[in-house]
């Protein structure tokens, strides 16, 4: 069984408006995620640097980055971060370059985790619904033209209110949405904006929205997760 996890994180700017990343952090301990995919995990200007800091992770997690940063003190690509437990082996990583009118990106890494191989994409997506659907084909693009299909999971902040069209729609083709529920606003969840996607040769058995107080407070989305094993 394997747990994974998707939080846009806001660069720790939390719904009391302070940037606190131990607040993230705890929030992201109290999930206990095998593999979290993390939105919004870098400073947006200047040097882009990473909010979770190299010393915060090693010296107060179980969690190492995958090392997709394309900046030397950033986490992530566009803001789109790995994590995974320190003892993961880490077969292949890569950045995935999404068409959009602003910048927009998604991370990819190849993991063995407890000895079960598994393919991890991250993703934010673009608010405009025509840009979403464009970003979603790119990346069923890029797994399709891999030479080798390994068990995969999507996770990330899709941006799509529509229950089950748009981008939605194009995903549900290949993968199956686990049922987490809804993620914005943290303080009054109202859309399921905040997705976990699974293809057909895994099973998720369990689902849900992490609605700690922590968590109610440290962005403005909740944290979702989901176990899962092979089908």
């Amino acid at each position: 069984m394997i747990k994974v996890a998707s939080y846009n994180m806001r660069k720790s700017i939390g719904t009391d408006r302070r940037r606190r990343p131990e607040r993230t952090l705890q929030v992201l301990c109290e999930i206990d995620a095998d593999v979290v995919a993390l939105q919004e995990a870098d400073r947006r200007f200047g040097a882009r640097e990473a909010v979770l800091t190299a010393h915060l992770l090693s010296e107060h997690s179980d969690w190492k980055p995958v090392p997709i940063g394309m900046r030397a003190r950033s986490m992530g690509w566009h803001g789109n971060a790995l994590l995974v437990r320190k003892d993961t082996q880490i077969l292949d990583y890569e950045a995935i370059h999404l068409p959009a009118l602003e910048p927009r990106g998604a991370v990819m890494a190849d993991l063995r985790v407890r000895g079960e191989r598994l393919r991890v994409i991250g993703m934010h997506l673009d608010l405009s619904g025509l840009w979403r659907r464009r970003q979603a084909h790119a990346i069923l693009a890029h797994l399709e033209s891999s030479t080798e299909q390994v068990p995969t999971v999507l996770m990330g902040d899709l941006n799509e209110w529509s229950g089950q069209n748009g981008c939605l729609r194009d995903f549900a083709q290949h993968f199956d949405f686990a049922q987490t529920g809804k993620s914005f606003h943290a303080r009054r969840p109202v859309a399921r904006l905040d997705r976990i996607m699974a293809s057909r040769d895994l099973r998720i058995t369990e689902a849900g929205v992490h609605e700690s107080m922590n968590a109610r407070t440290a962005s403005d989305h909740l944290p979702i997760w989901a176990t899962l094993q092979r089908a």
